[in-house]
């Protein structure tokens, strides 16, 4: 299977001083169509770093990241972003949620920022319908009009789901998408997260520190001091289970 995303020699390094701190050491990484994979590790370990990087979030030191036939290192800052908002979606465990806003016009944030100002007017109407359809889907239905601080935790993370996914992404990236949650709420945002990739063949790319989550990717890869390192029966080259596979 050819991969849809790959990373490779990814460093990342940040001066403090006469102190350079190395936070991410030759890092490669391959992402299957349709996969769930999970990177583990210990806080300080360098994921959250890795996971930005991948997500054009921040920039590398060094190496090269491709999407396909785009080699997503040689583009402008600008057609980065563009890239990020076209191709990518983005869960974090803090929500992100603009708190003046309702549960919808979080939701609509993705496609407003990918419409050029005059041609948003036309487009409003469908990108609405679009974030009501997904906020109903994920059981929001009778909080579209609420602000973040009328929502509880995993409602909040909902919000955040169809945000995500409204531009409809290729790979969504979660940083410890339940690490804020409660059991029960951690629980219920699994399913959703296994059903998108079920239903609609979505690859995630999930750091976390949940056990539960490991266990059910289909891949694990575990980090330790900006580097991947093997464990027993979870390494880059063992799937846990095989990829789901999408529509189509």
């Amino acid at each position: 299977m050819t991969p849809i995303f790959t990373a490779r020699n990814i460093h990342k390094r940040y001066v403090e001083g006469t102190t350079t701190l190395h936070v991410v050491r030759g890092i490669d990484l391959d992402v299957q169509p349709g996969e769930i994979l999970a990177i583990v590790g210990p806080s300080g370990a360098g994921k959250s770093t890795l996971l930005h990087i991948l997500g054009l979030l921040d920039r590398p030191a060094e190496g090269s990241l491709r999407f396909r036939d785009t080699v997503l290192t040689d583009l402008s800052a600008g057609r980065q972003a563009s890239f990020r908002n076209e191709k990518f979606g983005f869960v974090f465990q803090f929500y992100h949620l603009i708190p003046e806003l309702t549960a919808v016009e979080n939701a609509m944030l993705p496609r407003m920022i990918a419409s050029p100002l005059l041609c948003w007017p036309g487009r409003r109407s469908k990108a609405r319908a679009d974030a009501v359809q997904w906020l109903t889907r994920l059981g929001l239905g009778e909080r579209l009009r609420h602000r973040p601080g009328q929502l509880s935790g995993g409602e909040r993370q909902r919000v955040a789901i169809a945000r995500a996914l409204c531009n409809d992404p290729e790979i969504v990236f979660c940083d410890e998408p339940t690490g804020n949650l409660d059991t029960a709420t951690s629980l219920q945002i699994q399913e959703l997260l296994w059903g998108m990739n079920r239903d609609l063949g979505k690859s995630f790319v999930i750091v976390t520190h949940d056990e539960r989550i490991a266990t059910r990717a289909h891949r694990v890869l575990h980090m330790v001091d900006g580097m991947f390192v093997g464990a027993p029966g979870l390494s880059e080259s063992t799937p846990l289970l095989t990829p789901l596979q999408g529509p189509g």
